[in-house]
């Protein structure tokens, strides 16, 4: 992610706070996703949830069942807020990116509408840096909104961002040219409970490192 998209994303956020999480948090196919990727979880699994907001539902969910979980966040309010809702989780916050993490030692990785914000180029990064964070055989879990669009400037809930993404196979093809195997994949449109929000589409991928 280069300079000006990480100051974006934490401005755009720092400004949303809690209000992401009540438009956001109760998406059926996110939990859906969650209650999937816990059935594939060993006990006491490793987490790593990037952008992982103010904590719900991811960190609390997966805290929640045993495993233990370390949030990553360019928002400096999100990171403040995940930390007071799930203090069983550990919260930083960072750049991805940037993030100098110990390779191998995750058992599993989500990344749940993190990536929108970066270019085409640190997306494909991105997803190879946490192929290489995972344990052999760890999972991934990722979800986008997927649209063929690349910088373009759209208003997220009242807020002005730059946003780009892939259509839904070009999306699947850089997760597997990062390194992972798509075993189940579920396409949806969520409408955020917010006003100024809108219908959306959502791709949920759960992937396994090669």
């Amino acid at each position: 992610m280069d300079e000006g998209h990480g100051l974006a994303a934490a401005t755009v956020f720092d400004a949303l706070g809690a209000d992401y999480e009540r438009a956001f948090g109760r998406s059926a196919a996110h939990h859906a996703s969650l209650r999937r990727l816990l059935d594939d979880l060993a006990p006491h699994s490793r987490v790593l949830d990037v952008g992982s907001g103010t904590g719900r539902p991811t960190a609390q969910v997966l805290t929640g069942a045993g495993h233990e979980v370390h949030g990553v966040d360019v928002s400096p309010v999100m990171v403040e807020l995940a930390a007071r809702h799930v203090p069983g989780a550990s919260f930083e916050c960072a750049d991805m990116l940037r993030l100098d993490l110990e390779e191998r030692s995750f058992d599993a990785v989500c990344a749940y509408f993190s990536l929108l914000q970066m270019s085409r180029a640190d997306q494909s990064r991105l997803l190879r840096k946490l192929a290489r964070l995972l344990v052999p055989g760890g999972h991934l879990v990722v979800a986008t909104v997927p649209l063929d669009v690349e910088d373009v400037d759209v208003v997220f809930m009242g807020q002005k961002v730059r946003a780009t993404s892939f259509g839904p196979e070009e999306f699947t093809e850089m997760v597997t040219d990062a390194g992972f195997t798509v075993l189940w994949e579920q396409s949806t449109i969520f409408t955020p409970e917010h006003e100024a929000a809108s219908a959306e589409p959502q791709l949920f991928l759960h992937c396994r490192r090669a």
